[in-house]
């Protein structure tokens, strides 16, 4: 990840000579809203009406997904978005997926993952989740873990464009400023910085 080049331009360079891939990996943060709220109610309903589970099943499946998504979100940032590496081709499709916002943090419209690369990667998921759940509880389950990507894509939107005065959000964003601007080989946590301290990547934990 580039440490010593970060741009205070509302806009990103850009990517594509396509004019269509460019206007597809830019969007508005609220689209994420739009496409998946009404697959979690969907899904809610289904867990409701449909699977095995009693009512606090789901609820416990919905809460599982949840607080698996965090985890996920931990892992995909660490391990995956800030994998650098050597081939001038990977290199490439890093700065599209991640390397662009560490250069252009204010960029709006590349602060949330376009429907057009989150839908693919959602429906791989659903399916992985599914192959290993007992069947049905990935309605119950999946909901919980799209709420979460929703949280995480509004709270990174908020910490780069809202001004906190104090409190929780005040603290988390901070944190993910520092990631930004200090070391960004600490704080992977966007929506939550408890992974961090139990991985050891909190600013206050790791030396």
């Amino acid at each position: 990840m580039k440490k010593n080049y970060v741009s205070n331009s509302k806009e990103s360079v850009r990517m594509f000579k396509s004019d269509l891939l460019e206007a597809l990996s830019k969007v508005h943060f609220t689209v994420p809203l739009f496409v998946y709220v009404p697959i979690i109610s969907y899904l809610v309903y289904l867990a409701v009406a449909k699977s095995t589970l009693t009512i606090a099943g789901v609820a416990g499946m919905f809460a599982a997904g949840l607080l698996f998504w965090t985890f996920a979100e931990y892992i995909l940032h660490r391990y995956v978005f800030h994998f650098v590496p050597k081939a001038e081709w990977a290199l490439r499709i890093h700065f599209i997926f991640h390397g662009v916002h560490h250069d252009y943090p204010s960029d709006a419209k590349r602060l949330v993952m376009p429907p057009s690369a989150s839908i693919p990667m959602a429906l791989i998921l659903y399916i992985a989740f599914n192959a290993v759940l007992p069947a049905t509880y990935i309605y119950a389950f999946f909901p919980g873990f799209l709420l979460g990507y929703l949280v995480y894509d509004m709270t990174h939107y908020a910490i780069h464009h809202f001004n906190f005065k104090g409190g929780l959000w005040k603290r988390i964003k901070q944190h993910h400023m520092l990631h930004h601007y200090s070391d960004p080989s600490k704080g992977y946590g966007v929506s939550s910085p408890i992974w961090d301290k139990v991985f050891n990547s909190d600013f206050l934990n790791k030396k």
